[in-house]
């Protein structure tokens, strides 16, 4: 099925007609679709009609938003599978560029695959592929919420071999993401040395404690970050699962527009927050804020910036500068 995509007036992303922002309590109402608290793809009014079972894949029409798309904007794109699960609404997309992975009733987009050479996406999942620089070599990498799998992907083509547990709590979206976004290809049984663990990702497992050299935490749903993450608790868990000298980078999401404060940014993110009531500030949590006001966090010690963007591939040597103390 060929629906229309309207090319977004501020091209931000090299290969797709991305906008970005963060999202807060009054949005910006010119988005209709949003790719994880970051991005925002807008996609001409069609409405999805969604069969319900693991093996659907219809779309029909239907709408998802108001403005007014030229003809000279437009862009093709087809639906190459779109299914409801007790977790997710499950749509993903195709464009002559890439690939995406929209879930749940906000449509939110949680994978971007490029289909070119440059596999980079200028969003959040490319600071994830820096994070093995500066973690021990002698242990995995746990992703939780591997999507559609775009960290995964990144992180492998910048270092083949990374050992990676992802997890992801629906069954299904793991199906699709193997049958239309090349996830299968990471996996162990085709030679990748990425391993797939279905269930969720917050509950202690056996022999998880001290195991990690690195955690990755991308966990949203309904377009904002899972409750459980603006909990001390949680990252007093999480913690705990890391070996000597690992590391959590987390996609944070926004911070709340409506608050009036002298602040720092980072203290209007309850995420981020949390996170320094466990690690502490200083030597102990570092942040960043991304492209659209998208907030990261990198726990430990904050590394020699130029050092560590030298470890990198070219197009994330920059990316790093952006990275300071929580103090």
């Amino acid at each position: 099925m060929l629906l229309s995509l309207p090319k977004a007036k501020s091209i931000l992303h090299r290969n797709a007609p991305f906008q970005l922002f963060s999202p807060s309590s009054n949005p910006s109402r010119k988005y209709w679709l949003h790719i994880k608290s970051t991005i925002g793809i807008r996609l001409p009014p069609i409405s999805c009609t969604i069969q319900h079972g693991p093996t659907s894949s219809a779309l029909s029409s239907h709408g998802l938003g108001g403005a007014e798309v030229t003809e000279e904007e437009d862009q093709e794109f087809r639906i190459l599978t779109a299914v409801q699960t007790s977790y997710n609404d499950i749509v993903i997309v195709e464009t002559r560029e890439y690939r995406a992975l929209l879930l749940d009733s906000t449509h939110n987009v949680h994978s971007i695959i490029n289909k070119g050479p440059d596999k980079w996406t200028d969003s959040y999942w490319d600071e994830f592929a820096a994070l093995p620089a500066i973690i021990p070599r002698d242990g995995p990498v746990a992703i939780l919420g591997l999507g559609g799998g775009t960290a995964a992907h990144l992180m492998l083509d910048a270092w083949p071999g990374l050992d990676i547990e992802g997890w992801e709590i629906d069954g299904v979206l793991i199906d699709k993401a193997r049958d239309c976004l090349g996830l299968s290809a990471l996996e162990r049984p085709q030679g990748g040395s990425l391993e797939v663990r279905i269930g969720d990702a917050l509950s202690p497992s056996p022999g998880s404690e001290g195991r990690y050299a690195g955690v990755v935490v991308d966990l949203f749903g309904g377009g904002k970050v899972l409750p459980p993450l603006e909990e001390e608790a949680t990252w007093a868990e999480l913690k705990g699962r890391l070996m000597p000298g690992g590391r959590i980078m987390v996609n944070c999401g926004g911070i709340d527009r409506m608050s009036r404060s002298w602040a720092s940014p980072w203290q209007l993110n309850p995420t981020i927050r949390a996170m320094k009531a466990v690690f502490g500030g200083g030597e102990g949590l570092n942040w960043k804020k991304t492209a659209g006001d998208n907030y990261m966090a990198l726990t430990g010690r904050l590394p020699d910036l130029e050092e560590w963007g030298g470890m990198l591939p070219i197009p994330l040597r920059e990316n790093v500068k952006g990275w300071s103390l929580v103090s």
